[in-house]
């Protein structure tokens, strides 16, 4: 019998969405709780590629399994508005980001509905709402007051045509990840982390979550704990220096 899909799914699709078939009912104390959160995507095209229904096709059947397995399980759904890839966006169509931004969010919308993605849509998140960015303002207001917020100079990848600082993950081979766009090191001042501060309470609190080994390897180099000596070279025949940090003192 041919699988009549055009039929089938849309069906499904309405009647989970009328009966709320996947809210998350927040008084339901009787069973266990089980939590998911995939990485929100970017609504900075027109609709989702293959690469969006590759992994949310896991983590869906992850939280249908945890459900038939008598788990309450808050699976939500939000868009990463903010940042490079919608104002990357607009600029090439030529329009205001936040028009595009919420016309690609409906669309990302439908599509996630159609494929029917089990997301709880009444705990949708959008951060360029208020609401939500008012916290992350507000979290950032808490490092900076116990010092651990700061500004100084340091080398960063700039990248002229964007006209912004890009993460060493955004650059590739001396290009930026979106556009390929040339990337120059130089010095600016930047707002800055004291991650070190705390560094040795993440690696020790790695071994109490449970993740696969790669992916506590991956948090570990980026942690970066390395224990040496800064020294300062003078130039010669030269009124400047430069300082190195070294393994090897």
């Amino acid at each position: 019998m041919k699988y009549d899909h055009l039929k089938i799914e849309p069906k499904w699709a309405y009647r989970w969405e009328s009966e709320k078939a996947f809210k998350t009912d927040i008084y339901d104390f009787s069973k266990p709780k089980y939590y998911i959160l995939d990485m929100f995507p970017y609504p900075s095209a027109e609709g989702l590629h293959v690469g969006h229904p590759r992994g949310y096709t896991a983590s869906d059947v992850i939280a249908r399994m945890k459900r038939m397995q008598g788990f309450n399980v808050l699976h939500p759904i939000g868009w990463d508005a903010f940042g490079l890839p919608a104002e990357h966006y607009a600029l090439s169509k030529n329009a205001h980001p936040n028009h595009f931004t919420e016309k690609n969010i409906n669309t990302f919308r439908q599509q996630i509905k159609a494929i029917g993605l089990s997301y709880d849509f009444s705990r949708e998140v959008n951060t360029t709402d208020p609401n939500y960015y008012r916290w992350t303002q507000w979290i950032f207001l808490k490092l900076y007051e116990h010092d651990l917020a700061y500004l100084d100079h340091i080398p960063v990848n700039f990248c002229p045509a964007l006209g912004t600082v890009l993460a060493n993950e955004e650059v590739i081979d001396g290009k930026s990840e979106r556009g390929g766009y040339d990337v120059i090191r130089l010095p600016m001042r930047q707002w800055l982390l004291k991650i070190t501060n705390y560094a040795e309470r993440l690696l020790n609190d790695l071994e109490e979550v449970d993740w696969p080994n790669s992916t506590k390897e991956m948090q570990i180099n980026w942690i970066g704990k390395s224990e040496g000596a800064e020294i300062t070279f003078k130039v010669k025949n030269r009124r400047c220096s430069f300082d190195v940090f070294t393994t090897r003192a």
